[in-house]
């Protein structure tokens, strides 16, 4: 493939990957709603069905590194699979920060946001019906904890406040939506974009999942919180805010900082 050129194609598709033939708009959106649900029954499946999490015997699961695994590897197969399609954002964050810095029109912005939400929504129901035919009192007691929603104080694993949430999502969503950035540049950027952005989710997991269960994506949290408890649902406002600030001071930044010296070099020619 030849690279795209700088802040995507002429007809409007995401720069995030170099698309071989041009995408319907519907196409676009239905890949980012089904990465989106890949997504959202890889990392919420985990933790649900998997981690152990909540276990008395944490052991018998795979914990915090086996949900951060999943993440990182739903990520990069969707990637792969969907990214060609729609640019392989599935996660709000990273569309409003390709669109500060340029490489996707901000008119797309509300359409793949509402997309993967639906994606997300669509994989937690899934999830919660599967649910239902579990074990006696499986699904109440999963509801009561909260559904795999992210949450701080008595809903974080740990026990971290509200201002620790706010500070890891806000940074955390900056450093992803600065990897991806720089991994999938349409000129410096190369074809292991999809390996640099799963490994990327999956080390941001590792440090988050004990702090508030790792959103950085509201698409993922909207999905969970309608599931879950109260408190998933009054808490839910951190976790659409601050990893979309985030990103948006990363796009600007990462427009102003890395991709000035090439638009002053091209307009000297």
């Amino acid at each position: 493939m030849t690279p795209s050129a700088p802040g995507g194609s002429s007809d409007g598709i995401p720069a995030t990957f170099d698309v071989l033939a041009p995408s319907t708009m519907t196409a676009r959106l239905t890949a980012e709603a089904f990465g989106t649900a890949i997504l959202v029954l890889s990392i919420v499946g985990a933790a649900l069905f998997a981690s152990g999490i909540e276990e008395v015997d944490a052991g018998t699961g795979i914990g915090f590194v086996g949900v951060a695994l999943a993440a990182g590897l739903a990520l990069t197969v969707s990637w792969y699979a969907f990214g060609p399609i729609s640019g392989g954002h599935f996660n709000p964050a990273v569309s409003i920060g390709f669109a500060a810095a340029g490489r996707m029109p901000w008119r797309d912005v509300p359409a793949y946001v509402l997309a993967q939400f639906i994606g997300g929504l669509v994989a937690s129901t899934l999830i919660f019906l599967v649910g239902l035919f579990g074990p006696d009192g499986w699904l109440e007691a999963k509801r009561t904890t909260g559904f795999a929603s992210n949450g701080f104080g008595s809903a974080s694993p740990a026990g971290f406040g509200i201002w620790a949430a706010i500070i890891v999502e806000a940074l955390f969503a900056a450093i992803f939506v600065l990897v991806v950035l720089g991994a999938t540049h349409p000129v410096r950027g190369s074809g292991f974009g999809g390996l640099a952005a799963g490994l990327a989710l999956m080390l941001i997991h590792l440090v988050m999942l004990p702090i508030d269960l790792a959103s950085i994506n509201p698409a993922r949290s909207l999905a969970t919180a309608v599931y879950g408890d109260a408190d998933a649902l009054t808490q839910l406002w951190v976790f659409l805010v601050f990893p979309a600030l985030g990103a948006l001071i990363a796009g600007f930044a990462y427009r102003g900082l890395f991709d000035a010296a090439e638009r002053t070099a091209s307009a000297t020619i």
